[in-house]
């Protein structure tokens, strides 16, 4: 049954407003999977901060157009459903990986950074990211570590001479 000019503007609408809000996303095809198994993969997605929807195709790469972004042919063709990630894209990737290792029927297209295309591959690339937490730490780490080793440099002459006075006064000490 075809869907009115009205309905398809709302799903454009919506879709606009998914894809603005999205830090990431990842175009999947569902073909074969139960109702069951799409409520397990959205549920999972939701914990770690994105949404899974299933999208009109045309709608979809007009309304990624829109947004910016060039879709790779056959990314759009056939039972095609968007994973959004709102919050973590490396960890919405991996739980979608997760879930793609556990099922036969879901199959993942490819996806975007901002507005970088790239290919199932780099979906598997960016599942096997750190999460944010952790990259920030290791950013910080790297930031830091000059600036601490400076603080033990500058300190080191006080400390040498303080040991030298220590260990002049400790043996008169002890012959007393």
């Amino acid at each position: 049954m075809a869907i009115t000019k009205q309905r398809k503007q709302e799903l454009m609408q919506q879709y606009e407003h998914w894809l603005s809000q999205s830090k990431g996303l990842i175009l999947a095809e569902y073909t074969g999977m139960t109702v069951k198994e799409v409520d397990a993969l959205r549920a999972k997605v939701r914990e770690v901060g994105g949404e899974f929807h299933i999208v009109k195709n045309t709608l979809g790469l007009k309304a990624l157009a829109q947004a910016g972004m060039s879709v790779p042919p056959g990314h759009l063709e056939g039972s095609t459903a968007i994973v959004f990630a709102f919050q973590d894209p490396p960890v919405v990737a991996r739980a979608i990986m997760e879930f793609q290792r556990s099922s036969e029927f879901l199959k993942v297209k490819g996806g975007f950074l901002g507005l970088q295309a790239f290919n199932a591959e780099g979906v598997k690339s960016l599942a096997d990211m750190p999460p944010l937490p952790v990259i920030r730490a290791q950013l910080l780490g790297t930031i830091l570590a000059p600036a601490s080793k400076l603080v033990r440099t500058l300190a080191e002459p006080g400390r040498s001479l303080a040991a030298v006075i220590k260990a002049k006064y400790e043996p008169a000490e002890a012959a007393a």
